[in-house]
């Protein structure tokens, strides 16, 4: 096979995988509305604080002269 045909039909591949990865990028991005992320990465980071709280021990008020 002439070298310059073997990488045209390399280069035809190559955009046929690149367009099918950018089918399913585009369909898993559809799958999952924003908000649904926005609320998950919401609750996860006030779950990470109430952790927190719980985990450092209660300051003591200080006493006033």
């Amino acid at each position: 096979m002439h070298p310059d045909t073997h990488l045209a039909l390399h280069q035809v591949r190559t955009a046929g995988l690149r367009a099918e990865a950018d089918a399913h990028r585009l369909a898993a991005a559809a799958r999952r509305p924003r908000d649904l992320r926005n609320l998950r990465t919401r609750l996860g980071w006030t779950l990470v604080e109430v952790g927190l709280r719980l985990t450092t021990p209660p300051r003591t008020a200080a006493s006033v002269p």
